[in-house]
């Protein structure tokens, strides 16, 4: 059974997961509720608005669908960009730093562990930084790309106030009727950012390497994920089908809180950090 730990204060919540945890070295799979505190909105979290993210297929298989997707990521991503780690991700890089976690799984695009000192994390999903030609495969930055779309829709950034962005760098926008889409610069094909979309499937390379830092993991920790999705769940289950503990960390119940060992209904930052600072250094 699930020992659900109804919080007093980060300190308290801390203590218990290290006594769950031991000194590791355990794998952090992270999703949009770590990411909340640096201002980027989650998907599912409980104070969160209802939103319906582009599939794959609406993608690919409808040029008005693509125009209104990159005329909102057009507006959207530097405001991503310009975001900052919390004291959550700079908590994990601490708990790397440590020797206590191995690595880091995330689920969202924001880089932001990366930018925070992680060193070995794996984008589940892909990054919004990127962009990748469907037709030759070539992978560019997304800096240079909104250099091209400034080109063909000059102003058209600085028109739009007051927006919702949303976790993957879309924002929401009443009309983009007139937006020109940029093809690659290669070989003339279609870009797509560098995302795993809903209906898509995550690279098996990707996947596959996930699995090996889990089956090296003495442990997983959850933070920030309902685990709704079953690109992330499917690694609790795996660490717990290996007898492994499972600690989540998050705002509201999972989909995976009958396998923990512990969860937390809390947010990331004070927690983390309250975790990272109760194992000190390495030893």
């Amino acid at each position: 059974m699930t020992n659900t730990l109804h919080v007093r204060g980060p300190g308290e919540a801390a203590a218990r997961m290290r006594e769950v945890l031991g000194r590791g070295p355990v794998v952090a799979l992270t999703g949009a509720g770590m990411s909340t505190d640096s201002g980027i909105p989650d998907y599912r979290g409980p104070d969160s608005p209802p939103r319906k993210p582009m599939t794959y297929q609406e993608f690919v298989g409808d040029a008005a669908f693509r125009r209104h997707y990159w005329a909102r990521n057009h507006v959207g991503w530097r405001h991503v960009e310009h975001t900052r780690p919390n004291d959550g991700h700079l908590a994990l890089a601490d708990l790397e730093g440590a020797g206590v976690v191995s690595g880091v799984i995330t689920q969202n695009v924001d880089t932001l562990h990366g930018v925070a000192g992680s060193r070995r994390v794996i984008d589940l999903h892909g990054r919004y930084d990127r962009v990748i030609c469907l037709g030759c495969r070539t992978v560019t930055g997304r800096e240079e790309l909104a250099e091209r779309l400034t080109e063909l829709n000059p102003d058209f950034a600085e028109r739009v106030a007051d927006i919702e962005v949303a976790p993957d760098a879309d924002a929401v926008l009443a009309s983009t009727e007139g937006f020109r889409v940029a093809d690659c610069s290669s070989c003339g094909g279609v870009l797509k950012p560098d995302i795993v979309y809903f209906g898509e499937n995550v690279p098996k390379p990707r996947v596959l390497e996930a699995y090996a830092l889990v089956d090296r993991a003495s442990g997983l920790l959850v933070a920030g994920s309902s685990l709704t999705v079953f690109s992330g769940r499917r690694f609790v289950k795996h660490a717990a089908g290996q007898g492994k503990p499972v600690v989540i960390l998050n705002r509201g119940a999972t989909r995976m809180d009958d396998v923990a060992a512990l969860t937390v209904e809390d947010g990331c930052s004070e927690v983390l950090r309250a975790l990272a600072d109760g194992y000190g250094p390495r030893d």
